[in-house]
Order: C-alpha cells, then sequence, then structure tokens
C-alpha cells in the first residue's frame, strides 16, 4: 500500500475552497506530475528574468526525464481512446447537451490526432540537442549549472527576452502535444466524478473502494482558509485520510481531534 502527503493543493473555481489530490495508480501518479511541470514551465517561460529562464528549463528538462521512462505516449493514446468510447454513448441519452458533448469528443479526437500523428519519436529532437543535453548533465551536480560550467548557458541566458521565449517555445513544442491529451486526460477523470459531503470524526476518515470500478484518483475539497490538511494513503481498493493541524514550520504536524468537514470525489 502506497503512502504519502497529498498534492499540492487545487485551488478551485469556487470561491473559498481548496482541493487536494492523491493518485491511486501508477499512470495518473505521472499524469499529475506531467501536469504540474507543463504548468510550471509554462509559467516561467512568460517571465522576463534569467532566474525564470532558468526554472523554464528545469521543469522541461525533468518533462524528459519522465518521459524517458517509458512509452507514456502509448499510455495517453490509450486513454483518450477509452474517454472517447465512454463519452460516445450518452449521445443518444436523453437530456444531454449534445452540441457540448460533441465539441468536447472532437477536442479529445484532435488531440488523438495529433499526438498519434507527433509518432513515436517525437522527443528525438529535444534529445539530439547537445545544449539541452549539457545543461540536464550538470543539473545532476548540486550547483552544477553556474555560470562558470556552462558558459554557453549562461550567453543563452543573457539573449532579449523575445529570443528566449521562442526557443523555449520550439523546445517545448515536441512535447506539447503530450502535454495538452495528458491536461484533457485530467479534465476528463476529474469531472468524470461529483463529490460527495463527507466528515472525518476526529480527524480520520476511512473508505473501501468497489473492485468493480476502481478509482485513480482522489479528490479532497475543503472550505478555505483552513487550518488542517489532508495525509491521504491507500490503493484502489481502500484509502484513509488523516487531517493533520497545521503547527507551523517548526514542528510536526498532529492529527486534529476535531471533526471535519469535507467533499470527497473518488474518480
Amino acid at each position: 500500500m502506497n503512502s504519502n502527503v497529498a498534492n499540492a493543493p487545487r485551488i478551485d473555481d469556487a470561491a473559498g475552497t481548496v482541493t487536494y489530490e492523491q493518485p491511486l495508480a501508477e499512470r495518473m501518479r505521472t499524469f499529475l506530475r506531467l501536469e504540474f511541470l507543463a504548468q510550471q514551465a509554462n509559467h516561467h517561460s512568460l517571465q522576463a528574468s534569467t532566474w525564470s529562464s532558468r526554472a523554464a528549463i528545469g521543469s522541461l528538462l525533468e518533462i524528459l526525464t519522465i518521459l524517458g521512462r517509458g512509452d507514456i505516449r502509448s499510455e495517453v493514446l490509450k486513454e483518450l481512446e477509452r474517454q472517447v468510447s465512454q463519452l460516445a454513448p450518452f449521445r443518444s441519452r436523453p437530456g444531454v447537451d449534445k452540441a457540448r458533448l460533441d465539441a468536447l469528443l472532437d477536442r479529445v479526437s484532435k488531440l488523438r490526432t495529433e499526438l498519434s500523428s507527433a509518432g513515436a519519436h517525437y522527443m528525438q529532437d529535444l534529445k539530439a540537442s547537445e545544449f539541452l543535453s549539457a545543461i540536464k548533465h550538470r543539473s545532476a551536480i548540486p550547483g552544477g549549472t553556474c555560470e562558470f560550467d556552462l558558459p554557453d548557458f549562461k550567453h543563452w541566458l543573457g539573449l532579449p527576452y523575445e529570443q528566449r521565449v521562442r526557443d523555449f517555445q520550439a523546445w517545448f513544442s515536441g512535447i506539447k502535444p503530450l502535454c495538452e491529451a495528458v491536461a484533457q486526460v485530467l479534465w476528463l477523470t476529474r469531472e468524470a466524478a461529483k463529490g460527495q459531503p463527507q466528515v472525518a470524526r476526529n480527524g480520520l476518515f476511512q473508505h473501501s473502494l468497489d473492485r468493480g470500478t476502481p478509482a485513480q484518483l482522489l479528490r479532497v475539497t475543503m472550505s478555505a482558509p483552513c487550518d488542517v490538511y489532508p495525509e491521504i494513503s491507500g490503493s484502489q481498493h481502500r484509502f484513509t485520510v488523516r487531517f493533520l493541524h497545521w503547527e507551523g514550520i517548526g514542528a510536526r504536524p498532529v492529527q486534529t481531534s476535531d471533526d471535519v468537514s469535507f467533499v470527497l470525489a473518488c474518480c
């Protein structure tokens, strides 16, 4: 059974709430990490400072490391196909907004086509870049990307911002279809389950999942601000949520003895 602190909170569209997510399958864990890194890379790439450019390159190289560990492209394609097969039958159901459903299916089909067209060697240009390879190699060393280690990196960072952002977008374009497809898969996964109100008695909540329909992702939504946060551990069949009281950065968190109301979605 895996056990680790839930992912960083996701601020919901609904005002005054915050959502913590916990993957229950390795594939979902990988998708969430890719989504996080892609968002981080794009955020920093839009900032003009050299420190932001460094951070954007760092996130890009972390994405490449994850993508190099397996055939994630095939996994994403399979998930997109599964989502299409699940959504298509809703066309014949009464009360369904067919225009919205068709637009969603078109979006998923387009992403699937773009990712498939990218081919199995979609990262070849990135892997062949001596500039990025040198930065990646030195990044394994603490402080290894200092100015004296990589003078060409220092020179690039000194170029006008417009040039740096063009270069970054050219690098990112190779993995953009996959990152967009992952984001769509996660959106569909999150939207597939409706949250249910729950109460953690004395800060503890345990639940067994239906073995016939195993969940891939847990979402715990709470009112914000709040002085407790969830620690989630479990598998696709059973999980536990402990709500810990924030004691500050200098103290160890402890489980609250209060009842905690929250909304749970098993996606």
